[in-house]
């Protein structure tokens, strides 16, 4: 399925395509802010998604009309494949991305690309552009930091026997980052001999042998991990370092968030006082036990401090798990779901939202003082474009490292002790809220998170390091495509 727009005459510009998993719309966003910075550059772009769920194509098209997307067939796990995979999410996506391969091989004979750039989870088509004598390169949604670590994971393999989760808390290190306590890695590493465990470490040599890798970060934000890994510190012995190319951050612009229609919790912040509001938001797919939403709640109306939440359904047992649709209100009862008259107490100080909110809007308001997020990188790289200090409680997937990462390296965030346990309790959220905008060390925090800001926009702006760094990229594929206009 193949939705085509563009202007007249492309035929000329060399295309790029961009390979992203089925399934995955928290590496979706980025990929299409790629694909608009390059199309800037004077290529065509194409974004490929793997076989799955195309009801959201016609709509992405329509908000990028410039760009063309493709979607491949849906893939079949052979029964064999399936039961290895297991209950892991990641196993799954790795499998059905390299069962594509076939597919892919034929849209790229078709397409005849200028270079092919691939997600982590379709590590399997580097095979593919081997063969087609495409260059492949690695596009990485995540942080600088979790690269370094990718990278060198068959050298901490190789050093132990165990898996991490028998470490416990127990440290891992790598060059260029803090320690890491081993349960805070994500969970698809942690059995050493589990099929996602291998998809990883396999996916470091690949890395090695791509022809380079892209990341939604950059280096000023991260300086330690950049250097670490363009020494060759984190790359296993025997295989090249790959080249690192850093050109984020990549983030949604503000006009193209949401609806044209204003949401009505900014016009709630148009009347809070600056830096004054604490913005809770734990991504589309981040839930909480019925009990950890009445702990927070009692907590949040204990602080004393304004508040924006973004209430979420608790987990239903066999329910389908999915982010609601704009506009969907995702909670029945809400007055059941809070301590008994929460919000009549709190009314005109806080405000709770059931549905969608635009985030990045959110953010950007000059009323929102803090943000309790739940980690996810997208997320991260919004609060430090709006120079916006944070509350790390990570749930899932990488975001406990990405945790250490902000606290211990790049000291953009304090966490909210608790997240690694049963529960945060009601008294940790009032004492870290109220700390967030009232103490000296929440106003710390916030000049060093608008530093961070003023780095971001220098990266992005003309001549700044993750500009150069694309045009350069822009610059090979143009000469390698032999066009007359690079």
């Amino acid at each position: 399925m193949t939705a085509q727009n563009g202007h007249a005459d492309p035929a000329k510009k060399p295309v790029v395509v961009i390979y992203a998993p089925p399934g995955m719309a928290g590496h979706l966003v980025p990929t299409v802010e790629l694909g608009k910075l390059l199309l800037a550059q004077g290529l065509r772009v194409t974004v490929l998604l793997g076989g799955g769920d195309t009801s959201f194509l016609d709509g992405l098209a329509a908000a990028n009309p410039a760009l063309a997307f493709h979607c491949l067939p849906p893939a079949a796990l052979a029964p064999e494949v399936a039961a290895a995979c297991g209950s892991s999410f990641e196993a799954r996506v790795f499998e059905l991305a390299r069962a594509s391969n076939p597919d892919l091989r034929d849209f790229l004979r078709s397409a005849r690309p200028a270079a092919l750039l691939i997600d982590f989870f379709c590590s399997a088509a580097l095979d593919v552009g081997a063969e087609l004598a495409v260059p492949t390169y690695f596009f990485l949604t995540t942080c600088i930091a979790s690269v370094a670590l990718c990278l060198y994971q068959p050298v901490i393999h190789e050093g132990t026997t165990l898996s991490f989760r028998e470490m416990g808390g127990d440290p891992v290190r790598a060059p260029g980052l803090p320690p890491i306590p081993a349960d805070h890695l994500a969970a698809a590493v942690l059995d050493r001999e589990s099929l996602s465990n291998r998809h990883f470490l396999e996916l470091s040599q690949r890395m090695c042998d791509s022809r380079g890798v892209l990341v939604n970060s950059c280096r000023s934000l991260e300086p330690r991990a950049v250097n670490a890994i363009v020494s060759g510190l984190c790359t296993p012995p025997g295989h090249p370092t790959p080249p690192l190319y850093c050109i984020g951050p990549l983030i949604k612009p503000d006009e193209e968030t949401g609806t044209t229609k204003r949401h009505e919790c900014l016009a709630w912040l148009d009347g809070q006082p600056e830096a004054s509001v604490v913005f809770l938001c734990f991504g589309s797919m981040g839930r909480f036990s019925a009990k950890q939403v009445k702990e927070m709640a009692a907590g949040l109306e204990a602080s004393g401090q304004r508040f924006l939440w973004i209430v979420r359904r608790p987990p239903q047992p066999g329910a389908e798990r999915r982010p609601p649709a704009e506009g969907e209100d995702d909670v029945d009862d809400l007055d059941a779901l809070f301590p008994a008259g929460f919000l009549e107490r709190t009314k005109g100080r806080g405000l709770v939202i059931t549905s969608w909110a635009p985030q990045r809007q959110v953010l950007a308001h000059a009323a929102v003082g803090g943000f309790v997020t739940h980690c996810g990188w997208n997320s991260v790289l919004e609060a430090v474009a709006a120079g916006v200090p944070m509350l790390a409680w990570p749930l899932y997937a990488e975001q406990r490292m990405n945790r250490v990462f902000l606290v211990d390296e790049m000291r953009l965030a304090v966490p909210m002790e608790g997240y690694d346990k049963e529960m945060v309790e009601s008294s940790e959220v009032a004492a870290k809220v109220r700390w967030l905008i009232e103490s000296d060390g929440g106003r710390e925090l916030r000049q060093r998170t608008r530093a961070a800001m003023g780095r971001a926009e220098e990266a992005l702006g003309n001549g700044g390091e993750s500009s150069a760094a694309l045009a350069d990229l822009a610059t090979q594929w143009k000469k390698s495509a032999g066009d007359d206009d690079s």
